[in-house]
């Protein structure tokens, strides 16, 4: 309504003003006077617009950027509903409504799946241990054996994927309790290599480290995720003979880690999603993993106020970037 009236108003300065032109123009003929009113009609009618484009321009881009907001997750952001323009207030109340079923919506699922992943915890490790139990009873080289190795080898990856969904609704819910301590940086991070050398060495990998000798004050559970994931999923990419190569140092009060691999790389098209739970761009790989271990590093990494980047390598592989803030203990 009040749109419609604004815009009455300035379709009727304008013919009022149109109209005094023309008389003025009809009895007098005199360009001064022409251009006097036309200089006030143009400077009305901008002035008029001017207002009543901010009035608009201003919610349609708080509109804007709460959608946008929206779109990366956030559903906590809302828009205030009060306006001049009755319209305004009618899309800013739905707008709410909207992010506030949305963030309903997330809560339920989330939850859901929390609880039933935690549900599934206890039965699937009394599978795992009842066919450890009946691999020892049984003639290895029988069929039965084979069938409790296919057991056993699904039943620990769905051990697995049950352990990265609940540490996922731990971190998106941040409700994994801070337990900061100082301690080395680096050898967390040649822990985390020499973990994996049971998968790394009979691929013949070259592994590399330039790791500088760095005291840190964090939660040293949480990063150990985050390296095991990174390091993990260079070696798993990479050909037989192939290298991987760590680096690790400190520049400008950041953490700096940087993850190398000469694997397949990335397609283009799957870099802006490779941090999506559950999305694997090689399907290749889908027997090796669940699709959530870079979710997880880019969860906990924005719970510690660090970044993970992705991009591919001149050559062939894959480049990881780690950006970690150095927070001093007050």
């Amino acid at each position: 309504m009040m749109v419609m009236a604004d815009i009455l108003c300035v379709f009727a300065i304008n013919w009022l003003l149109s109209v005094v032109l023309k008389l003025a123009f009809h009895y007098t003929m005199d360009i001064s006077i022409l251009t006097l009113f036309f200089i006030i009609s143009f400077s009305i009618g901008y002035v008029i617009a001017y207002f009543i484009g901010r009035d608009l321009l201003v919610p349609i881009r708080r509109l804007g950027e709460a959608m946008n907001k929206v779109a990366a997750g956030d559903f906590d952001v809302r828009l205030d509903e009060k306006s001049s323009y009755r319209e305004v207030e009618n899309i800013n109340a739905n707008f709410n409504l909207m992010a506030s079923e949305l963030g309903a919506t997330e809560v339920l699922q989330t939850d859901f799946i929390s609880n039933v992943s935690h549900e599934f915890k206890t039965p699937i490790s009394a599978i795992e241990g009842y066919a450890t139990l009946l691999q020892g009873c049984t003639d290895s080289s029988g069929e039965e054996s084979e069938y409790i190795k296919k057991i056993l080898y699904n039943t620990k990856r769905l051990s697995a994927l049950v352990g990265n969904i609940l540490l996922l609704s731990k971190v998106d819910n941040q409700v994994i309790q801070s337990k900061r301590s100082y301690y080395r940086l680096d050898e967390q991070v040649r822990r985390s290599i020499i973990s994996l050398e049971p998968v790394w060495e009979p691929k013949e990998l070259d592994i590399s480290a330039e790791l500088e000798s760095i005291e840190y004050y964090g939660n040293e559970e949480l990063l150990m995720q985050v390296f095991d994931n990174l390091i993990g999923n260079a070696v798993k990419f990479s050909p037989k003979g192939g290298s991987v190569t760590v680096g690790l140092f400190e520049r400008n009060d950041r953490v700096i880690f940087t993850v190398l691999d000469r694997g397949p790389g990335i397609p283009e098209e799957a870099i802006k999603h490779i941090f999506d739970r559950f999305y694997q761009a090689d399907s290749s790989h889908k027997e090796e993993g669940n699709g959530l271990g870079l979710a997880i590093v880019s969860g906990i990494l924005e719970l510690v106020g660090g970044s993970v980047r992705a991009q591919n390598r001149e050559g062939g592989g894959a480049a990881f970037t780690v950006e970690l803030p150095i927070d001093k203990k007050s």
